[in-house]
């Protein structure tokens, strides 16, 4: 008997040349930490991106956040600002290094970390003689945050800004492409991003003497010297020449895969905005997201139940927005500044199948359901 494929929320879809970095790898037995793929790959990146950054090609974004806040000197009892409105791999490296996750919640226009409610919270802080030592923020679903207003903030407290771009390759704010729009940022390639290695990540600096930095301190901190010698702790976070190889072919069909998930979102919203009870996030003049994933707010947590607990029956796997990191059971004790914007979302988002390789006809499917819930 027939099934109907399952349909991904976000699933891997390559291009064709992968398969020729890979097995050029394997040709030359370059199966290391190192190689040509990983330093074409990094040159890759750094041409699409521009700006004059530089890449070191890491083993997950979390690897590269973590990096990033020991490059800026984060240490046991600093305080760290962190968007709540994210996945806890933005806030999980915080404690790798001691430190203590202070949560800012979000504002209504692009779901992203607060200016606000930022600024509220640093000069708590400072009042209490803990000024923070970085800002963790997030360019959620591929909509970039209001970079400007936050930059403006963190120079005037001289608080550094760690730019978290996991969802974010191909979107860009005001014609600058994220990832470039702080002193750091940071990108992921697991399976479910925009274009993945598998798992892997990078870093992005603004000075090779950075990104030189990164990697001695991803490839275990080795002093330079005949023997084993080191003088810091380091990490294994270093990408491998195999997996980088699968990132370069990746990065070929980059654009591509901005504009089928572009045309996933405009599909959605063409077809669903007729309904009062569901709102899309637009994108505010100036921004450009990869619409990585494709997110409705509805009237209510039974109406969004109602439509996930629908597409589960039929086998199309969708997801709720992402629970604010200050209502995790793991993070609950830990300082907050909230204005009940991502517990809203929350309870009423839900992320809608995005995958570039969706067909027309998974579309018709996953719309045909969602037009048959009662609540709409």
């Amino acid at each position: 008997m027939l099934t109907k494929t399952k349909i991904y929320l976000s699933s891997p879809h390559m291009g064709g040349s992968e398969r020729k970095f890979v097995e050029q790898a394997f040709d030359t037995n370059w199966i290391a930490p190192l190689g040509p793929n990983v330093n074409g790959f990094e040159n890759d990146i750094e041409n699409y991106l521009g700006e004059n950054r530089h890449i070191a090609a890491l083993s997950s974004g979390t690897a590269s956040i973590h990096l990033a806040l020991a490059l800026l000197g984060v240490t046991r009892g600093d305080e760290v600002l962190c968007q709540s409105f994210t996945f806890s791999a933005s806030a999980n490296p915080i404690l790798y290094l001691g430190a203590t996750p202070v949560f800012i919640d979000s504002e209504t226009d692009t779901w992203n970390i607060s200016p606000e409610l930022l600024e509220i919270a640093i000069k708590d802080r400072i009042e209490k003689n803990k000024k923070p030592k970085a800002i963790i923020a997030v360019h959620l679903y591929g909509m970039p945050y209001k970079a400007d207003e936050l930059n403006e903030i963190a120079r005037k407290y001289e608080i550094p800004v760690i730019e978290d771009s996991a969802e974010a390759l191909g979107s860009n704010y005001f014609n600058r492409p994220c990832g470039t729009l702080a002193d750091m940022g940071i990108l992921s390639f697991n399976g479910n991003k925009i274009i993945t290695t598998s798992g892997g990540g990078a870093l992005i600096t603004k000075t090779k003497e950075l990104k030189d930095e990164a990697v001695f301190l991803s490839t275990q901190a080795r002093d330079e010297a005949p023997h084993y010698q080191h003088s810091t702790i380091g990490y294994n976070y270093r990408m491998s020449n195999v997996v980088a190889g699968i990132g370069r072919g990746q990065m070929e069909v980059l654009n591509d895969r901005v504009e089928a998930r572009r045309k996933n979102y405009s599909f959605y919203e063409a077809n669903l905005s007729g309904y009062k009870s569901i709102n899309f996030l637009n994108e505010p003049s100036g921004y450009f997201s990869n619409r990585w994933l494709t997110c409705i707010e509805t009237s209510s947590f039974e109406m969004r139940e109602e439509i996930r607990l629908a597409l589960l029956k039929e086998d199309i796997e969708s997801r709720p927005l992402w629970k604010p990191m200050h209502t995790q059971p793991v993070f609950k004790k830990y300082l907050n500044f909230t204005n009940g914007v991502s517990e809203n979302l929350f309870n009423k988002g839900l992320c809608l199948p995005s995958g570039s390789n969706l067909t027309q006809n998974d579309l018709e499917r996953i719309l045909d359901i969602i037009s048959k819930t009662p609540y709409l």
